[in-house]
């Protein structure tokens, strides 16, 4: 189904469709241990998902795979199921992100005349471009088999990528494109400059540039192994123009080398390289450390034990066996970023550009797509990998401390990319403190207090209007571009602060921050109940629509990749402030049915992020993705069950287009996997998790330390979304919603399901907590 359609079906489809959209759940066999499944990890690659098939290890620095096109937004990985045909292979991808970067280090192997473009997308026979077949991807390998006749494989250590081409008999030949990057129609100027390429005399080939693309100034140097010889070397300047017959090295911009094979069959040519992004010696290093030898199967199969490890933290029983794929290829696809960033010796690229040595037993990491990652991705993996969660603390800690900005936005490879709104590393931060993660967030303060409070700190794109925000309590719309969804993030990272405030012993800071975090009232107008443009004269956009973008979207926007409607249910910690703006729970109730039933419309400069619509719901974007469990919040738990029931079965598919929008490093991956659970984290600082609808009938969760997470679905079923009961060890359990430090410690969540809705969870008492000063008013 095409995504137009597909976002047809769901803005048509009401709850009372649940029966024929959901199969029979699969009965649990007694006694015996749920099972993970078998990721797809062409998942996403279709449709926007913006993933990748090619290997990696969890978290690795190489990411490598094939690229299939460079220069369109659903290029943003280098690969899109539709495009048949593959430039080459390349080290690093970004996985589900809305902007491209990386692809470092071309290889492509083939035959006939050398060509040194790869030609356009349409037209593959007439650059180095092939099409293919027999394409098999699984954790840790990738197999292809490319037109020329090549088998192409590849595999992956955490800094080394490795490849193993078997040619046919006769000539072929094997180009490194070290040109080759993303392209974006809004680049300007040199993309690629202080590039090098040289021979040593043992036979590596070792390369170094820097790169003004997405993350401006980035540098990427390589380290490369042959295990045969070629017969003859040609390297290529800028503008493809040759080198001297019998040149060793060339330097320039954009630049290639071809290596000639008159034998190219019988043995396959294996190719090993590391990468760093310190210099060549860490890639060097990276390949003396982790590939030795000429292995290429040793290697694979450690890929794979790697990976089956990691996956089997999650098991499941019941569903549909294509549920079980989606839930095995979410997982996967949390475990892909953040990227390691250090090498062998423990030295990286700080934020400051300079060069740092982590202290042993601590690692840096890059990609960090905090915007998106701060809601689920983050929380899932405090819950299953503990231990490298708080690796990535301590790593935010340090970035923070070393970066000139202070809190980090969206950090890839040593670059502040300043993507996206807010600082939402204080989010991950906060989150980690609450739930216990030892880091010095002390040290950190000084730099997250002057994003906070010193208004002559340096704004970065991301943190426009501080100096509004602080006067008036919003930003106003007619001073800031995407100023009503400003406000209201920059109010959840005051709510962050507000912690880490408390843990540096800041205690009036704190204070300050909690109020200040009320400010995202300042953007609803309670008259119409909607996030609604302000001007700095105090007076609303008189000709609101909030299907809209903003009062004037010519010019530029009021919202961040959302309108109005998406945009009025941003709040994520003050969720019963936000209650009484409405009237009380049936004004809120009411609303939210609203937001799931509106028309599902939108104006033609829309951007593509705004997808998977219900109603007005956009579940392929993030700041309304916490949206249906905040019925529970109101008092009517059992809409939260049944719309968060219809997300899980409408909006993942096991299929290329089975992310219904970009995968956002994991962040849509990690909503499935929670929702899939049944529980969510609505607000990850208040480090709760609020109840929705177990999609499995029984699941399994290895927390680390050996504790183990149980959570059964008595009487599960494509008609029985509704919770009727719980039992948390063996216990009664009345509340909607279940602390992290109680579920971190392991044990048993039952769920008893049923096929009409439950009072469970409506009580005052039994509501999640979320934030709300002073004494609350009296709800309706």
């Amino acid at each position: 189904m095409t995504t137009a359609n597909r976002r047809q079906v769901l803005a048509t489809t009401g709850l009372a469709g649940l029966a024929g959209v959901l199969p029979a759940a699969a009965a649990t066999v007694q006694g015996q241990r749920p099972t993970a499944g078998k990721p797809d990890l062409f998942i996403g690659t279709g449709g926007h998902g913006h993933t990748y098939p090619g290997p990696s290890l969890p978290f690795g620095m190489v990411q490598l795979g094939p690229d299939t096109d460079n220069s369109r937004w659903d290029a943003c990985s280098g690969y899109h199921q539709d495009d048949g045909s593959i430039m080459g292979f390349s080290h690093t991808h970004l996985s589900g992100t809305g902007i491209g970067d990386m692809l470092d280090v071309l290889v492509v192997p083939t035959r006939g005349p050398l060509k040194l473009k790869p030609g356009a997308l349409d037209k593959p026979q007439e650059g180095y471009r092939q099409r293919f077949s027999d394409e098999l991807a699984e954790p840790g390998y990738y197999r292809v088999k490319l037109e020329s006749g090549v088998l192409a494989e590849l595999t992956v250590t955490e800094r080394t990528g490795h490849h193993r081409y078997t040619f046919p008999q006769g000539a072929g030949h094997i180009l490194i494109d070290f040109a080759h990057m993303i392209l974006d129609v809004w680049d300007k100027g040199v993309l690629i400059d202080e590039a090098s390429l040289a021979l040593s005399p043992d036979g590596m080939l070792t390369g170094s540039r820097r790169v003004h693309r997405w993350a401006k100034g980035r540098r990427i140097h390589f380290a490369m192994q042959l295990s045969r010889r070629p017969d003859r070397v040609e390297f290529f300047g800028d503008d493809d123009k040759p080198a001297p017959a019998g040149a060793k090295a060339i330097t320039g911009n954009r630049l290639k080398v071809a290596l000639f094979f008159d034998q190219a069959g019988g043995e396959p040519i294996l190719i090993k390289t590391g990468i760093s992004a310190v210099d060549v010696a860490g890639a060097k290093a990276a390949l003396a450390g982790e590939a030795p030898g000429w292995q290429f199967d040793s290697v694979r199969r450690s890929a794979a034990r790697t990976w089956q490890t990691q996956l089997d933290c999650i098991r499941v029983e019941g569903g549909t066996p294509d549920q079980r794929t989606i839930m095995a290829s979410a997982l996967y696809h949390t475990f892909l970023s953040p990227t390691l960033f250090t090498d062998r010796d423990g030295r990286y690229v700080g934020l400051d550009r300079k060069v740092h040595t982590a202290a042993a037993g601590d690692t840096a990491y890059s990609t960090y797509s905090l915007w998106d990652t701060y809601r689920a991705l983050h929380p899932l993996l405090n819950l299953v990998q503990p231990d490298k969660a708080a690796q990535f603390t301590r790593d935010l800690v340090r970035q923070t401390i070393q970066s000139p900005a202070g809190s980090p936005v969206w950090p890839l490879q040593g670059v502040e990319t300043a993507c996206m709104i807010g600082w939402h590393s204080v989010s991950v931060l906060a989150e980690a403190c609450v739930k216990g993660v030892k880091a010095d967030y002390a040290a950190a303060w000084p730099q997250i207090r002057r994003r906070a409070f010193d208004r002559s700190f340096r704004d970065l794109e991301s943190t426009l209007g501080r100096g509004y925000y602080y006067d008036l309590g919003y930003i106003p719309a007619d001073k800031v571009w995407e100023s009503v969804s400003r406000t209201q993030e920059y109010a959840y990272d005051d709510w962050a602060m507000a912690v880490l405030a408390d843990a540096a012993g800041a205690s009036a800071d704190a204070q300050a921050l909690r109020k200040r975090s009320l400010n995202y009232r300042n953007v609803i107008d309670p008259k119409i109940g909607f996030a609604r443009p302000r001007f700095a004269d105090g007076t609303w956009w008189a000709d609101y629509d909030p299907i809209q973008l903003g009062h004037n979207p010519d010019k530029h926007r009021d919202y961040t990749e959302a309108n109005g409607w998406q945009a009025t249910f941003l709040n994520q910690h003050d969720i019963y402030g936000l209650i009484d703006l409405f009237g009380g729970d049936a004004g809120f109730v009411k609303k939210l049915d609203a937001l799931f039933a509106a028309p599902s419309t939108l104006p033609k400069n829309a951007p593509p992020d705004i997808s998977g619509l219900v109603g007005q719901y956009a579940h392929g974007n993030e700041p309304d993705q916490h949206a249906a469990y905040m019925y529970a919040y109101a008092g009517a738990p059992w809409k939260t069950q049944a719309m968060v029931r219809r997300l899980c079965t409408e909006m993942y598919k096991a299929d290329p287009d089975g992310v219904i929008g970009n995968d956002d490093c994991g962040q849509t991956s990690a909503w499935f996997i929670f929702s899939a659970l049944g529980l969510y984290p609505v607000d990850p600082v208040s480090a709760v998790y609020v109840f929705g609808s177990p999609l499995f009938d029984a699941a399994e969760v290895a927390l680390g330390g050996g504790k183990t997470l149980r959570i059964t679905a008595s009487g599960n079923g494509p008609q029985a979304p509704y919770v009727q009961s719980v039992r948390w060890n063996g216990k009664p359990w009345t509340k909607n919603w279940i602390g992290h430090a109680d579920l971190a410690q392991g044990g048993e969540l039952a769920f008893v399901m049923g096929d009409k809705p439950s009072r469970f969870g409506t009580a005052k008492a039994d509501r999640p907590p979320s934030y709300h000063p002073g004494p609350r008013p009296t709800r309706a």
